[in-house]
C-alpha cells in the first residue's frame, strides 16, 4: 500500500473523537428525519423506530467485534485503523443504542398496552436489559474515571464478556429470522446482518487459530499437526459452514430435540439464549480450528518436559 493511502487512514478527521462525531451526527440526523416522517404517536410507529435505530447499531457493533481479528488476518493500514479506533467506533454504537433505548423508553411508558400485548417477552426483556447493562458498563469503564476501579484483568474480562453478549444478541435475532422460526419470509437486510455477524465472529476464530499456529511455530519449530487432527478439524469446520447456510432446514427439529427435557424447556423461558441453537455452527468451527492448530501430543509433552521446573520459595 502506498504512503498516500496509509496517510488517509491516519488523517485526524477519521480517527479518535472526530470519528465518533463522524459516525454519530449523520446517523442521528437520518434517525430524526425518519422519526419526523414516520411519527411517534402510536405503538406501531415507535416499534418501527426501535427497529430502525437497531439497523444502524448492528453493523457498527460487528466492526467492533471483528476489529481485533483484522490485523492478524489482513495486516495493513485499514485493519490497523479499525483496531486503533475500536473504542471510538464503539462509542458510535453506543449512540445508536441510546436512540433505541429512548424509543424503548417511550414505548414502555406511553404505549404500555401495545408493548405488553404485542412486544413483551420475558426472555427478550432479560437479554435486552442485560445488554444495556453491559453497554453502560463498557462506556463508563472506557474513561479513566470508571476504569480506575478495575484492574487490567477485570477490565478485559468485562469488555470481552460485554462485546460477546451484545454480538450474541444481535446475531441471534437475525439467525432466528433467516432460520424461518417466525414463519415469515426474511427480508434482505436480515440475511445481510446474519451473514455479517457470522463472518465477524468466524474471523475472530480464524485469527485465534492463526495466532495459535504462529505461537506453535515459534516455540516448537519442528512440530506438526497430526493428519487425524487435520481431518477431524477440517470436517468440523466444513460441517459448521454447512450448518450456517442450512439453518432453515434443521432449526425446528434441533430446537424440539434440545427442549424435550422439562428442565431444558424451563431454562428456555428465562436463561438468555438457551439452548444456543444460533451458535452451533460457530461452535463446530471453533472446535475444528482448535484441532487444526494443536500439535501432536508427544511433541507437546516434550515441550513441557523441556521447560525448567519452577522454584518453590
Amino acid at each position: 500500500m502506498s504512503n498516500e493511502a496509509k496517510n488517509i487512514w491516519q488523517h485526524k478527521a477519521i480517527n479518535g473523537w472526530n470519528l465518533v462525531w463522524l459516525i454519530s451526527v449523520p446517523m442521528s440526523i437520518v434517525i430524526v428525519i425518519e422519526m419526523l416522517q414516520t411519527g411517534i404517536s402510536s405503538g406501531e410507529e415507535i416499534s418501527h423506530m426501535i427497529g430502525y435505530a437497531v439497523r444502524f447499531a448492528v453493523p457498527i457493533l460487528y466492526v467492533v467485534v471483528v476489529a481485533a481479528a483484522l490485523p492478524v488476518l489482513f495486516p495493513g493500514a485499514f485493519s490497523t485503523w479499525c483496531l486503533r479506533n475500536r473504542k471510538y467506533i464503539g462509542f458510535g454504537f453506543a449512540v445508536a443504542m441510546a436512540w433505541q433505548g429512548a424509543f424503548i423508553f417511550m414505548m414502555s411508558n406511553y404505549f404500555r398496552e401495545y408493548y405488553f400485548e404485542d412486544i413483551y417477552l420475558f426472555r427478550n426483556e432479560l437479554e435486552g436489559s442485560t445488554g444495556y447493562i453491559f453497554l453502560a458498563a463498557m462506556v463508563v469503564t472506557s474513561f479513566q474515571l470508571g476504569r480506575k476501579y478495575l484492574n487490567p484483568t477485570q477490565w478485559k474480562l468485562l469488555h470481552r464478556s460485554a462485546i460477546y453478549f451484545l454480538w450474541a444478541y444481535a446475531f441471534s435475532v437475525y439467525w432466528w429470522q433467516v432460520s424461518g422460526y417466525y414463519g415469515t419470509a426474511p427480508q434482505m437486510y436480515h440475511y445481510v446482518f446474519y451473514v455479517a455477524g457470522f463472518l465477524a465472529f468466524a474471523l475472530r476464530i480464524a485469527a485465534w487459530g492463526k495466532k495459535r499456529l504462529q505461537k506453535l511455530k515459534n516455540e516448537m519449530p519442528e512440530s506438526s499437526i497430526p493428519m487425524t487432527s487435520r481431518m477431524l478439524g477440517g470436517t468440523m469446520v466444513a460441517l459448521g459452514l454447512l450448518l450456517s447456510v442450512t439453518a432453515h432446514q434443521w432449526q425446528a427439529p434441533v430446537s424440539a430435540f434440545l427442549t424435550t427435557p422439562a428442565w431444558s424447556a424451563t431454562l428456555e423461558s428465562w436463561l438468555p439464549y438457551w439452548p444456543f441453537e444460533p451458535w452451533i455452527a460457530l461452535f463446530l468451527i471453533g472446535v475444528g480450528t482448535y484441532f487444526l492448530s494443536t500439535p501432536k501430543a508427544n511433541m507437546l509433552s516434550q515441550r513441557l518436559s523441556e521447560e525448567p521446573a519452577s522454584e518453590l520459595g
